[in-house]
């Protein structure tokens, strides 16, 4: 991400990292202190332990580990990367996520995302899925919203770039935490397996993955729905955005076309379980 979009900045130590937030950054220093502090208390090990807050900046324990983004992801690693995921969304007791802040592209601030931006795409191959993804938006946003009985809080990381994912050869570990806040499992998950990270650089099998999380008949029909909301987010965003676009390959935008389309004509279903 180039210092145009990037909140913060990061200072590596062998046993530290000092996570530098520019003084524009509104509640972000908040939101990752607060996660750590979390995770700390609830889940020791998940993630980096907080050691102090001052003048924009958050230290951190530094993790061991190497980034799963760009890796051939094996069996072994989408069991520790669900086993972490999983824990992460059990460890905070539910009426301690319920009173959090929620997180930073929820359903809301997604939607008005899309809308605010949807006149700039010009990608060639984008214009049928736009056109389906807005159409589908505006019948589905308010039940997206509302969430339901499958929309549980949870602390939710809100960032599914596989970059935020370290693996050390037997457990994943997680870090970046600026836009975390109260979100449910289905929303979190759809996030992750619909990440641009996941397929232009890195093969994360969606459904090997998320076939290894019991998901209620009610979480499965919220999911697919909050993975079409992504995908239409990320059709926007790589087809609009100049500073994402260039960062990533030219057939990027109408392969999400693609990407989405297929979620709209998916019918929901439980995602197979894994053995």
């Amino acid at each position: 991400m180039t210092a145009q979009w990037t909140t913060h900045g990061v200072d590596l130590h062998p046993d530290t990292v000092h996570k530098r937030f520019r003084t524009d950054a509104h509640d972000e220093p908040e939101r990752e202190w607060r996660a750590l502090t979390l995770l700390d208390r609830h889940a020791p090990g998940l993630a980096p332990r907080p050691l102090d807050r001052a003048d924009g900046t958050v230290t951190m324990s530094r993790l061991p580990g190497t980034v799963l983004r760009g890796a051939a992801l094996t069996d072994r690693h989408l069991d520790a990367l669900a086993r972490a995921v999983r824990h992460l969304h059990d460890a905070v007791p539910a009426e301690e996520a319920a009173r959090l802040p929620v997180r930073r592209w929820d359903v809301r601030e997604s939607a008005g995302a899309i809308r605010a931006r949807a006149g700039a795409v010009r990608a060639p191959g984008t214009e049928r899925a736009l056109t389906a993804g807005l159409r589908w938006l505006d019948g589905a946003q308010d039940a997206l919203a509302a969430g339901g009985d499958a929309a549980a809080p949870v602390l939710g990381q809100a960032d599914g770039n596989l970059a935020n994912f370290l693996w050390d050869g037997a457990d994943v570990r997680l870090v970046d935490f600026e836009d975390s806040g109260r979100s449910d499992r289905p929303y979190e998950l759809a996030e992750m397996v619909e990440h641009v990270s996941a397929w232009t650089d890195t093969d994360l099998d969606a459904e090997a993955f998320l076939s290894r999380f019991p998901l209620s008949p009610a979480e499965t029909r919220r999911l697919l729905e909050c993975r079409r909301l992504f995908a239409l987010l990320w059709l926007v965003f790589l087809s609009a955005d100049p500073t994402t676009t260039a960062r990533n390959p030219p057939d990027t935008p109408p392969r999400q076309a693609t990407r989405l389309l297929t979620l709209l004509d998916t019918p929901a279903r439980c995602p197979r379980r894994w053995p």
